[in-house]
């Protein structure tokens, strides 16, 4: 599965464009359960509480060996801000080498500067230490100053495959017309907007066909009960997958 939405026929043999269903993933168990019930990709992560933290290259290895979907492995070292300072930048620049090593399908990553732009020399540095893996720009985006400029810096970096936004709420389901706009901005790029945090299972039909939207990104919402530390619900995650392949439809 490629990172944006892929062609292909529904059981009238009609064209149409799947939607990729990412689902993050802390665990094997996590990781096995959403590949098994539909998803497309996983975001593989650590402390789900804190918004995620790279996760430990023994899960890194497990989880590659346990599932054959794509794998995207966040590179944060803390909580504490998106701005990062030369240690942190250090640290991180190591973990996208060892998880590009590690034969990850991509990178989650994102910077800004103290005056909310992107940090294009930052990012430049890990795009390098990628070596060729396709990146997320994941919600750092969010705190960004002007998220469509921002999103201009970020078309910028060929390797840049989808930035993962809320549009800059807290929930993206607060963010319609912003993440509508994002839409129309990446069209014809070779940038996915991947639309998350706060999206739920029951909400996904409407969101999709008010954004037209072509990727989502689910964490809470397919867990059991709704919560974080709670583990991946197999049946929430089927169903946003039939929900996401009835709301593609027809092509043309």
């Amino acid at each position: 599965m490629p990172d944006s939405a892929e062609p292909s026929t529904d059981t009238n043999g009609n064209a149409t464009t799947r939607i990729l269903l990412e689902v993050i993933a802390t665990t094997v168990a996590d990781a096995q359960a959403a590949a098994q019930a539909g998803a497309d990709r996983l975001e593989l992560i650590t402390a789900f509480g804190e918004g995620g933290l790279t996760p430990s290259i023994g899960t890194i290895e497990a989880v590659l060996d346990a599932v054959r979907i794509p794998v995207n492995v966040i590179v944060r070292p803390h909580s504490h801000s998106f701005v990062f300072d030369a240690h942190d930048l250090s640290v991180m620049l190591r973990d996208v080498r060892a998880i590009a090593a590690a034969r990850a399908h991509g990178i989650v990553i994102g910077m800004l500067t103290p005056a909310g732009e992107i940090d294009r020399d930052g990012l430049a540095r890990a795009v390098d230490a990628a070596d060729g893996l396709p990146i997320t720009f994941h919600r750092a985006f969010d705190e960004a100053r002007d998220l469509p400029r921002a999103f201009d810096v970020l078309l910028g970096f060929d390797t840049v495959t989808n930035v993962l936004t809320s549009g800059g709420a807290r929930s993206v389901l607060q963010a319609e017309p912003v993440i509508r706009a994002l839409v129309a901005q990446a069209r014809g790029t070779h940038c996915t907007v991947l639309a998350g945090a706060g999206l739920t299972v029951d909400a996904l039909a409407g969101f999709v066909a008010a954004t037209g939207v072509r990727a989502v990104h689910v964490g809470s919402g397919v867990r059991v009960g709704g919560q974080s530390g709670a583990p991946i619900d197999a049946d929430k995650v089927a169903r946003a997958r039939a929900l996401l392949d009835a709301a593609a439809g027809p092509r043309g």
